[in-house]
C-alpha cells in the first residue's frame, strides 16, 4: 500500500506534466491526436487521484498506525465517521482532497459536451497546472503516505473540536467552492488567450460559478453553525483570519455573479468581470496560504508548516501570469465593450453593488492582514479584533441590503422615475411600518432598528415581485395561486432563484442584527438547588455528575429550565476530558425556539455542589441557519434554470426563435 500510494502521487506529477505538454504540442501543430491524448491525461489524473484518496480512506478506517498521517489524526477509540473525516484534518490529507476534487472537476469539464470547443485545451492546461502544483507539494513536503519510524500502539486521535458533524460537512463544502472557482478562472484566461472577447466563456461557466458560490455559501454557514455549537463562546462568527479567508472569495464571486448579467445583456464590464474571477481564484489560494502558513494566529489554522511558502510562490506566479494575459489583451477588451448609457438604471445599480462588495472584501482583507503589515513595518503586531470588523462592515452591509431592495425595482437602460417611485411605495411602507412597530414595542438601539427596517424594505421588494408576477400570470392564464406561483418560478428560474437567495439573506440579516444587538450574557456561580434568572428563563442547577464513555471522562451538569413560568425540560452542558488531548472539550447545551436560543456553558466548578455557568440568550440565531438553507434552495433553483448556454437570445427585441428552438 505504501508503494501504491506513493506511485499514485508521483504519477500525478508525471501525468500532469505530460498533459500540459500534449496540449501545447496539440495547439502548436493543430493535432487532434495530441489534444485527444491530453484529454486522456486528465482522465488518468482523476483515476490516480481517486486511487490515492480511497487508499488513504482505507488506511484511516483500518487504523494503519505505521503511516504518520493515520497515527497523527486517529486512534482506536475514534468512531468510524471521524476516522474517515480525518482525511482532511491535516495538511497532507487536505491537499490530497484538493487534488482529488480538482481532478474530478477537470475530467467533467474536458469530457463535457463542449469538449471540442477551441478554448478547451487551454482550460485543461490551466487546470492541470493547478493539479501539478498540489501533487508536487505532496511529493516534496507533506506526503500522506509517509511511514513512521516506529509503529505506535495507538494514534494521537483527532482534536476534540473536530469531533463534530460540522467536520464532516464544512471542510468539504468549502474545498468544493474553492476548487470550483478554478474552472471559470481557466475559461476566462483561455478566452483572453484566444482573444475571444464575447460572453461565451461566461455562459459556459455560469453553472460552475453558481455551484462554487453555492458550496462557499454552505461552507460559511456550516462553519458558523459549527463554531456556535463547539467553541463555547456563544457566537458564530469571530472575524478570525481563517473565517475571513473563506468569506473573501464569497464576496467577490457574489459581485461577479451580478456583473456578468450586464455583460450578457449589454456587452459591458468585460475587463471588470475577468478581473473579478481572477481575483476570486487568487483569493482561494490566499485563503489556503493563510491556513497553512502560520503567519496569523487562528483557532482554525493547521499546525506549523512551511507549506505557506509553496502557496505564496504559486499564488504570485498565477497572479503575474493572469495580469500579463489581461494587460496584453486590454486594448481588445476595451474596444469591444459598450459604455453604461444611464446612471439611473439596473446596469448602474449592479455596478454599484459590485463596488460595495469589493469594498467589503478590501475592508476584510485589510483588517485580516493589518497585524502582519504593522509587524513588518513597525516591529509591533497590532491585533485587529471583532470591533473593527463590526464597525466597518455594518454600514457596508446596510447599504448592500438597501441596494438589494432597490435594484429589482429599476429597469434596464433608463428608469422612468415616476414608475420607480410607484413601485417603491409598498416596500418602503413596509420598512417604515417595521420601524414604527419596533419603537412602539420599546425596542432600543437606533442602528439596529434602521438595519431591521432596511431588511424589511428589502424583503418587501422581493415579496412584491413574487406577488406581481403571480398576479400577472393568473390574469393571463386563469390558474390558481399555487399553480401560477409554481409555473412562474419554473419558467424564470434564474430570476426567481436569485430572489429566493435575497430573501434568505434578509432572514440571515435579521438573525445577525438581533443576536449582535440584543443578546444577554450572565456568568454566575451557583450552589446545587439554586437558580439563575435571565430574561424569561429560570435555570435551576440540580447536580454535577461524572461518567466515562469511550475511554473519555465526561462531567455533566443537570439543569431544569422554565420559560415564562412553564417547565420546558432539562439541559445538560458538559465537559469532556480526552485521554489523548490535554484540554477538555466544551459541549454546549442549547434550547431553541423560533425567536431565541438559550445557550448554556459549563464553565468551571469548585466541587460537585458549586458550579459556574455562562448563560446567554441569543435572539433569532436560528434564523441565520434557516436563511442559509433558503439561500441554498434559491441557488440550487437558479442552478438548474436558464436557457442552454449555446443559444443566443435577445429578450428586448422579442425574437421568438432561439437557435432553432421556440421560446
Amino acid at each position: 500500500m505504501y508503494l501504491i500510494g506513493n506511485i499514485s502521487i508521483y504519477l500525478g506529477i508525471v501525468i500532469s506534466l505530460y498533459g500540459i505538454i500534449a496540449n501545447i504540442v496539440g495547439i502548436k501543430k493543430k493535432s487532434s491526436k495530441w489534444l485527444e491524448s491530453a484529454r486522456g491525461a486528465v482522465l488518468s489524473l482523476a483515476f490516480v487521484a481517486s486511487v490515492a484518496s480511497f487508499l488513504l480512506l482505507y488506511l484511516l478506517g483500518t487504523s494503519q498506525f505505521q503511516y504518520k498521517y493515520v497515527a497523527s489524526y486517529t486512534n482506536e477509540s475514534l468512531s468510524m465517521a471521524y476516522k474517515l473525516t480525518a482525511f482532511w484534518a491535516g495538511n497532507a490529507g487536505s491537499l490530497l482532497l484538493w487534488a482529488f476534487l480538482l481532478s474530478l472537476y477537470a475530467a467533467m469539464v474536458v469530457f463535457s459536451k463542449e469538449k471540442k470547443n477551441p478554448m478547451m485545451p487551454y482550460v485543461s492546461s490551466i487546470l492541470m497546472v493547478n493539479i501539478l502544483f498540489f501533487f508536487t507539494v505532496m511529493a516534496l513536503n507533506v506526503n500522506p503516505f509517509e511511514m513512521t519510524d516506529k509503529i505506535p500502539a495507538d494514534g494521537k486521535g483527532l482534536n476534540p473540536m473536530l469531533q463534530n458533524p460540522g467536520m464532516i460537512l464544512h471542510p468539504v463544502t468549502l474545498y468544493m467552492g474553492y476548487v470550483g472557482l478554478a474552472v471559470p478562472f481557466a475559461f476566462g484566461i483561455a478566452a483572453l488567450i484566444l482573444k475571444r472577447m464575447d460572453s461565451e466563456w461566461i455562459k459556459l461557466t455560469r453553472r460552475w460559478t453558481l455551484l462554487a458560490w453555492l458550496f462557499l455559501t454552505l461552507g460559511n454557514v456550516i462553519g458558523g453553525w459549527w463554531a456556535y455549537l463547539e467553541l463555547g463562546w456563544g457566537g458564530y462568527w469571530a472575524w478570525d483570519p481563517v473565517e475571513n479567508a473563506s468569506f473573501l472569495p464569497w464576496l467577490t464571486v457574489s459581485a461577479f455573479l451580478h456583473s456578468v448579467m450586464i455583460q450578457e445583456r449589454k456587452n459591458m464590464l468585460k475587463t471588470w468581470n475577468v478581473s473579478l474571477i481572477i481575483l476570486s481564484y487568487i483569493l482561494t489560494l490566499f485563503g489556503t496560504f493563510l491556513v497553512r502558513s502560520g503567519i496569523l494566529t487562528s483557532v482554525h489554522a493547521f499546525g506549523d508548516s512551511n507549506l505557506g511558502t509553496y502557496f505564496l510562490v504559486f499564488m504570485a506566479f498565477m497572479m503575474l501570469f493572469s495580469l500579463y494575459i489581461v494587460m496584453t489583451r486590454y486594448g481588445l477588451i476595451k474596444k469591444d465593450s459598450s459604455p453604461i448609457e444611464a446612471y439611473f438604471s439596473k446596469e448602474s445599480s449592479f455596478l454599484l453593488n459590485n463596488l460595495i462588495l469589493v469594498a467589503a472584501a478590501f475592508a476584510v482583507f485589510w483588517g485580516t492582514m493589518y497585524p502582519l503589515i504593522s509587524e513588518t513595518f513597525t516591529g509591533t503586531k497590532v491585533n485587529v479584533g471583532a470591533p473593527y470588523f463590526n464597525k466597518v462592515m455594518a454600514p457596508i452591509l446596510l447599504v448592500l441590503i438597501v441596494l438589494m431592495g432597490i435594484c429589482p425595482l429599476i429597469a434596464w437602460q433608463k428608469v422612468v422615475f415616476e414608475k420607480f417611485m410607484k413601485n417603491m411605495l409598498w416596500p418602503l411602507a413596509m420598512g417604515v411600518a417595521t420601524a414604527i412597530i419596533l419603537f412602539a414595542f420599546g425596542v432600543k438601539g437606533i442602528y439596529a432598528v434602521i438595519g431591521l427596517s432596511a431588511t424589511s424594505f428589502m424583503f418587501g421588494t422581493h415579496l412584491q415581485e413574487f406577488v406581481r408576477g403571480i398576479s400577472a400570470r393568473r390574469k393571463a392564464t386563469r390558474e390558481n395561486i399555487l399553480k401560477a406561483a409554481f409555473k412562474l418560478t419554473v419558467k424564470n428560474q434564474r430570476r426567481y432563484g436569485g430572489y429566493i437567495v435575497h430573501i434568505g439573506i434578509a432572514i440571515i440579516a435579521v438573525g445577525v442584527i438581533s443576536s449582535h444587538t440584543y443578546s444577554t450574557e450572565i456568568l454566575k456561580t451557583v450552589d446545587a438547588g439554586n437558580s439563575i434568572k435571565t430574561g424569561d428563563y429560570i435555570l435551576t442547577f440540580n447536580e454535577l455528575t461524572e461518567h466515562t464513555k469511550n475511554g473519555n471522562g465526561i462531567v455533566v451538569a443537570d439543569i431544569d429550565v422554565t420559560y415564562k413560568g412553564k417547565d420546558i425540560g432539562k439541559i445538560k452542558p458538559e465537559k469532556i476530558f480526552y485521554e489523548t488531548w490535554p484540554e477538555p472539550s466544551t459541549e454546549v447545551a442549547i434550547k431553541t425556539n423560533w425567536s431565541q436560543d438559550l445557550y448554556v456553558v459549563l464553565s468551571s466548578w469548585e466541587n460537585k455542589d458549586k458550579v459556574t455557568f455562562m448563560v446567554k440568550v441569543n435572539p433569532f440565531v436560528s434564523w441565520i441557519w434557516m436563511g442559509g438553507i433558503i439561500m441554498v434552495i434559491g441557488t440550487a433553483f437558479a442552478l438548474i434554470g436558464g436557457r442552454p448556454t449555446t443559444f443566443r437570445y435577445q429578450i428586448n427585441k422579442g425574437i421568438s426563435r432561439v437557435g432553432g428552438w421556440k421560446k
